[in-house]
């Protein structure tokens, strides 16, 4: 049986980098959030670090650059799909 992962919302700041990539493998990123309890890639806790998605162009691998295109693309679909709560 597969299991489920958690993730730990991260509050978006105005101007603040909203892709969090894991400092340990490089390979995994993620958008406004990280794992819980550690990084599914390489098994790191507490090791994210926020990124704007053209700092991960200046330095990430290819396949980090295409995680954190998709991610955040998701991630703005999320949000746009989020109904407004009052």
């Amino acid at each position: 049986m597969a299991s489920t992962q958690s993730f730990w919302p991260v509050p978006q700041r105005e101007g603040a980098a909203d892709l969090w990539v894991c400092m340990s493998c490089l390979s995994e990123v993620y958008y406004r959030k990280v794992p819980m309890p550690d990084c599914p890639g390489c098994h790191g806790v507490s090791t994210y670090e926020a990124f704007t998605l053209e700092a991960v162009r200046d330095w990430g691998s290819d396949e980090l650059i295409a995680k954190a295109v998709a991610a955040q693309a998701a991630g703005a679909g999320e949000s746009a799909a989020a109904p407004v709560s009052s």
